[in-house]
């Protein structure tokens, strides 16, 4: 491994915000962006925690500062929401107190990007305790199963059971399902509760709420006094 100046490493300003190659598929970004936008429901009064999506990560245990790995979505804790009050265009380490992301996720395409080998090496020399696979289509091909979470413990990951899989450091489980809502009956990663029910979309909600006060005016009840 070369031999990195830690004293003089480039800004966020100065890095681009990814490797600039484009997705395979639109699950690629229409995955991790669905993890994203339940969080944003489920921690809307927390600012400690970021999850990109498509971005850059800035390290120094690579061959150099300026190549970023770029996961599909990855999970930081105890790191601003908002950094200075404004987004990201990367995650830069070094101006993150060196918080690596507690969780990644790729999502396996049928371009084979080395989810399982060299990627799986960088996360854990980054120190991602939990790293994501999620491979629905292309699972036989590479010899692995749709879902699969690897947690590092004692420098080395191994693959964990369950599902949906119960991660007590970020208080959430995760897993695979299909929103009833959805037209296209695709199938997603989703968040769950500890006694593994799924959180539900903001959609979700609406709708249940507005089954709720139908049934309730069924019953001779005003819900907007209720």
């Amino acid at each position: 491994m070369l031999q990195i100046d830690l004293k003089h490493l480039p800004t966020s300003k100065e890095l681009p915000d990814s490797d600039d190659t484009p997705v395979d598929t639109e699950d690629q970004n229409f995955v991790p962006n669905l993890l994203l936008f339940l969080l944003e429901y489920i921690w809307k009064s927390r600012d400690d925690w970021y999850f990109g999506v498509d971005m850059g990560i800035y390290h120094t245990t690579g061959v150099s500062p300026r190549v970023p790995v770029v996961p599909d979505g990855f999970l930081s804790l105890g790191v601003e929401r908002r950094k200075n009050g404004g987004s990201r265009s990367s995650y830069v380490m070094w101006e993150e107190e060196d918080t690596a992301p507690i969780l990644a996720l790729e999502v396996v395409s049928h371009t084979y990007g080395d989810e399982y080998e060299k990627k799986l090496d960088i996360y854990c020399q980054l120190g991602v305790k939990y790293y994501v696979i999620y491979n629905p289509q292309f699972w036989r091909r590479d010899g692995h199963l749709p879902f699969e979470v690897y947690k590092l413990v004692d420098g080395d990951y191994q693959l964990q059971i369950g599902e949906p899989l119960w991660i007590p450091e970020i208080g959430l489980g995760i897993g695979r399902c299909v929103l009833p809502s959805d037209r296209f009956s695709r199938e997603v990663l989703s968040w769950f509760d500890q006694k593994g029910d799924r959180y539900l979309t903001a959609e979700e909600k609406v709708e249940r709420l507005e089954r709720l006060a139908t049934r309730l005016r069924e019953l001779g009840e005003d819900p907007d006094l209720l």
